[in-house]
C-alpha cells in the first residue's frame, strides 16, 4: 500500500509541534495536616512551658512546668521520672490547670504551685544515657553525674529562670520517681526546702522490687525491665504463649530460661540482675538507706509507705530509720503507713479487694496532711501544718494513729509501748513468747506446684 509522502511529513511536523507545547502544570494538593499546629490558649487559666535544663556535663534535660495564669511568688513541686514527663503533666486536654494535672497535683495547682515534671536523663525527651537506677558518684559510677547532680542543677536553673516563682523547691515522686526524690536528697540543693518520697525504691535485693529477702519476684519485673530498656520511648511487653503466666513460667522452669526466650540478655540492667543473685556490694553500695545513714538531714522530709504495697514496701520504713538519729528536733523525719496499695496515695482509695476503707482515705490524707506539709515549707508565709512525726492506718480499727517516733513510740492512746506479736499453735496470734518445743504447722512447697497469689488466670 502506497502512503502520499506529504500526508506523511505533515504528521511529523505536527506531532514535532504537539510535543514542543508545554502542558498545564497539576497544582500540588494542599496537605491536610499542617507543619505545626498552634492550639489556642486564650481561655487557659495556666501556660505550659516545655524546657531543655542543661546540666553540669551539658546534657539537656526535657522539663514540662505547668504555671498558673498570673501566679508570683509561687513554690515549684518537682517530679523527676523515667515514665514520660509529657504524659504525667496533661491527665487531661483541658483550658483548666487543675485538670491538666494529676489527681495528685489538683490542690497545689489550684492554690497556685507551679508543677514541673521532668525526663531523667536518657528516657522520653530528655538526652544522655539512661541507667537504671543510676547509683551514686563512685564505685559504682565514674561519670561524674547521677540523679543527686541532676537534681541540685535543675534545682538551681528553675529558680534562676522562672520569674514567677519564690525560690522554694519541693520535690516528690513514687516508685521510681521515689528513688529520684531520695536522691535529691544528698548534698541537696538550697533552695530544696521538702521532700516527699513515696514508696521509694530503695534497696533492689532487701525488699524493693527485684527481690524481697534475696527471693527474685519474677511477676511483673520483666516485663517492667522490658518496657523500660527496649528503647527511650518504651518497649513492648514480653509476648506469651499462654495467657495465663502460671502456665508461661511453668513452662520455662526458671525466671532465666524465661528472660533468654525473650531477648532480655541484650538489656544490661537484666544482666546486672542475675549477675547479682546474692546480697554483694553492688546492692550495699547502692542501698539508699545505707548512704542516708552518712549524710546529715537537713531537708524535712516525709516518707510514705503503703500498707498493700507488693513492690516497693521496704524503702520508706527503711529510709525513715536510717534518718530519724538525726532528727534531734523531731520536726524534720516523717513518715506515714497508710491502708493503699503500690502508688495508690495519688490515686482514690476507698478499698482494697473486700476490704473497705472509711471513705476515701488517700484523698483525704492528701489534703490534710501532705498539702499542709508542703505548704509549711514551700509557701510563703504558711502556718504550721498540725501533723504528727508518725502517722500509721490501724487497720483493725480503721483509724490513723499518731506517734512521736517509731516503732518505739507509745501507741498514741496513753503512752503504751507497742508490743511484739508471736504466731502461737492453732494458727493463733498473741503476745507471749511461745515455749521452745511448740507445736508447728508445715507444709508442702513443690517449685512444679507453686500456689498463685492471685486468681488464675495471671497476667
Amino acid at each position: 500500500m502506497r502512503i502520499p509522502i506529504k500526508f506523511t511529513a505533515f504528521s511529523g511536523v505536527a506531532l514535532a509541534l504537539a510535543a514542543s507545547i508545554p502542558r498545564a502544570q497539576t497544582p500540588p494538593m494542599t496537605p491536610d495536616i499542617p507543619k505545626e499546629f498552634v492550639e489556642p490558649t486564650e481561655t487557659h487559666d495556666y501556660t505550659r512551658r516545655v524546657l531543655a535544663i542543661p546540666m553540669r556535663d551539658g546534657v539537656k534535660l526535657n522539663t514540662v512546668l505547668l504555671v498558673p495564669k498570673g501566679a508570683k511568688d509561687a513554690p515549684i513541686l518537682l517530679t523527676r521520672t523515667p515514665y514520660n514527663a509529657k504524659r504525667n503533666a496533661q491527665r487531661a486536654v483541658s483550658p483548666y490547670v487543675a485538670a491538666s494535672g494529676s489527681m495528685l497535683d489538683e490542690p497545689f495547682l489550684e492554690d497556685g504551685y507551679i508543677r514541673a515534671y521532668q525526663d531523667v536523663r536518657g528516657k522520653h525527651g530528655s538526652e544522655g544515657d539512661y541507667v537504671l537506677n543510676r547509683p551514686l558518684r563512685g564505685p559504682l559510677n565514674p561519670t561524674g553525674v547521677d540523679h543527686a547532680t541532676d537534681a541540685y542543677d535543675t534545682i538551681d536553673w528553675l529558680v534562676k529562670n522562672i520569674a514567677e516563682t519564690n525560690g522554694r523547691v519541693g520535690i516528690i515522686g513514687s516508685s521510681y520517681p521515689g528513688f529520684t526524690a531520695a536522691m535529691a536528697l544528698f548534698d541537696p540543693h538550697p533552695a530544696l526546702k521538702a521532700a516527699v518520697p513515696q514508696s521509694p525504691m530503695v534497696d533492689g535485693w532487701m525488699g524493693d522490687d527485684w527481690f524481697q529477702n534475696g527471693a527474685f519476684r519474677q511477676f511483673n519485673n520483666l516485663d517492667w525491665i522490658a518496657r523500660q530498656m527496649k528503647a527511650k520511648d518504651g518497649g513492648e511487653e514480653i509476648a506469651r504463649l499462654s495467657a495465663d503466666d502460671y502456665d508461661n513460667f511453668l513452662r520455662a522452669g526458671t525466671a532465666g530460661a524465661f528472660a533468654r526466650a525473650a531477648g532480655l540478655e541484650q538489656l544490661a540492667a537484666w544482666r546486672k540482675v542475675i549477675e547479682h543473685p546474692a546480697y554483694d556490694s553492688f546492692w550495699q553500695e547502692q542501698a539508699v538507706d545505707k548512704l542516708l545513714a552518712r549524710q546529715p538531714l537537713t531537708v524535712p522530709t516525709l516518707w510514705i509507705g503503703a500498707l498493700w504495697d507488693q513492690e516497693d514496701i521496704y524503702g520508706a520504713v527503711a529510709c525513715y530509720r536510717a534518718m530519724e538519729p538525726k532528727d534531734a528536733g523531731n520536726d524534720r523525719n516523717y513518715l506515714v503507713l497508710g491502708p493503699w496499695r503500690h502508688s495508690g496515695v495519688n490515686g482514690e482509695q476507698r478499698q482494697l479487694g473486700a476490704l473497705k476503707l472509711p471513705g476515701d482515705t488517700a484523698t483525704g490524707f492528701r489534703l490534710g496532711v501532705l498539702k499542709p506539709f508542703l505548704d509549711q515549707h514551700l509557701k510563703t508565709g504558711a502556718a504550721k501544718a498540725d501533723i504528727p512525726p508518725v502517722l500509721i492506718f490501724e487497720t483493725g480499727s480503721m483509724e490513723w494513729r499518731r506517734y512521736d517516733r517509731w516503732p518505739e513510740a507509745g501507741d498514741g492512746r496513753g503512752g503504751q509501748p507497742l508490743r511484739p506479736l508471736f504466731l502461737q499453735p492453732g494458727l493463733k496470734l498473741g503476745f507471749e513468747r511461745p515455749e521452745r518445743g511448740a507445736e508447728y504447722e508445715e507444709y508442702v512447697s513443690d517449685p512444679a506446684k507453686p500456689v498463685p497469689f492471685v486468681p488464675r488466670p495471671v497476667r
